[in-house]
C-alpha cells in the first residue's frame, strides 16, 4: 500500500509478535498518522499507526499514555495496550489490538462510568507526586510541557496555558487579557480542592467509542496527572459526547460545584492549541473566552 510497503513491516512484525502479516488495509480518521488494519495469516487483525521515522517520539508518548491508563482502567473500560513499537524500514510504527467499535448507538453511560472509576482508582494510588508527568509529551502534534508541580493552578498556568499563549504571541497573535487571565487563574481552579488523577488529556469524541459486545474504549491519549474535570470538559468540546456519558460519570462520581465555569477555563487550552496549529476561527473563540473570564474576574 502507498506509504507503507508490506514486506518491511512484515519482516519487522513477525519476530516481535510471532505472527505472519498477510495484508494491510488503510483505515480512515487519522489527521497526524496513517492508520492501518493489519490482517495476519491466522486470520487475526491488528491496528497500526505509522509516520515518518523522525516522528517516533509521538508514538512513544502515545504508547506510554496507553500503558498508564490501562494500569487503572476497570474491566468495562478498554484501553488498548501497545503490542509493538519502533521503526520498520523508514516508518515509525505503533501496533495495537484491533478494536471493533460500534459507532454512537449504544449505552454511553458505561463509558462515563468506566472513566470515573479509572479517575478514582488512579487518584487513590497517586503517591503524592503532585500534578504533571515525569516527561513531556504531545497534544495532537504540538509539544505538551509537563514536569511536576505541587499546585494545580501553577501546573495549569505554567505548563498548559502560558506555553500556548506565548506560542500565539510569537506568531503575532497575542491575546488581549492574557496576563490578567493567568493572574486570576488560582481563584478559578483551586477553590474545589482537586486532587490529582490520571487524565486522558485529549478526550474528544474521536478518541473514544463503544466496543462491540459491550463496554467502552479510550485511546489516543495525552496523559498527565491533573484535575479530573479536564476530561469531562473536553468531552463536551468539538461535537461532544452523548449526554448519557456525562450522566454515567456523574452517577459514579459527581463533580463538585463550579465545574461548569472551570470547564470553560480548561477548554481554553484546547482552543489555543487549535488556534496555534490551524488558525481560523479558533483564535476568535479563544479570545472570546479570555474576554468573558477576565471581564467577570
Amino acid at each position: 500500500m502507498t506509504g507503507l510497503p508490506l514486506q518491511p513491516l512484515a519482516a519487522w512484525l513477525e519476530p516481535r509478535l510471532g505472527r505472519q502479516l498477510r495484508d494491510l488495509r488503510p483505515v480512515g480518521g487519522g489527521c497526524i498518522h496513517q492508520a492501518w488494519q493489519l490482517v495476519c495469516a491466522d486470520g487475526s487483525r491488528l491496528f497500526a499507526k505509522t509516520n515518518r521515522a523522525e516522528a517516533l517520539a509521538l508514538l512513544e508518548a502515545e504508547a506510554h499514555g496507553l500503558e498508564a491508563l490501562a494500569r487503572w482502567a476497570p474491566a468495562d473500560l478498554l484501553v488498548p495496550r501497545p503490542l509493538a513499537l519502533g521503526v520498520a524500514g523508514e516508518r515509525a510504527v505503533l501496533v495495537l489490538p484491533w478494536l471493533e467499535l460500534t459507532g454512537r448507538n449504544g449505552d454511553w453511560s458505561q463509558l462515563g462510568r468506566g472513566l470515573a472509576r479509572l479517575h478514582r482508582a488512579s487518584g487513590a494510588d497517586h503517591g503524592g507526586r503532585g500534578f504533571g508527568l515525569e516527561t513531556d509529551n504531545f497534544i495532537g502534534s504540538a509539544p505538551q510541557r509537563n514536569g511536576w508541580r505541587s499546585g494545580w493552578a501553577s501546573f495549569f498556568a505554567e505548563c498548559r496555558l502560558r506555553p500556548q499563549l506565548e506560542w500565539a504571541a510569537a506568531a503575532g497573535l497575542a491575546l488581549h487579557g492574557a496576563a490578567e487571565l493567568l493572574e486570576h487563574l488560582p481563584d478559578w481552579v483551586e477553590a474545589h480542592g482537586c486532587e490529582p488523577v490520571l487524565v486522558h488529556g485529549d478526550l474528544w469524541c474521536g478518541n473514544a467509542g463503544l466496543v462491540a459486545g459491550g463496554g467502552g474504549a479510550i485511546f489516543d491519549p495525552a496523559c498527565y496527572w491533573g484535575d479530573r474535570e479536564v476530561d469531562l470538559a473536553m468531552a463536551g468540546l468539538f461535537g461532544g459526547f452523548p449526554q448519557a456519558f456525562f450522566e454515567g460519570y456523574s452517577r459514579e462520581w459527581p463533580l463538585p460545584p463550579g465545574a461548569e465555569r472551570r470547564c470553560e477555563i480548561y477548554n481554553l487550552y484546547h482552543l489555543l492549541n487549535h488556534a496555534n496549529l490551524f488558525g481560523g476561527g479558533y483564535l476568535r473563540q479563544a479570545q472570546a473566552v479570555v474576554d468573558r473570564l477576565v471581564g467577570r474576574a
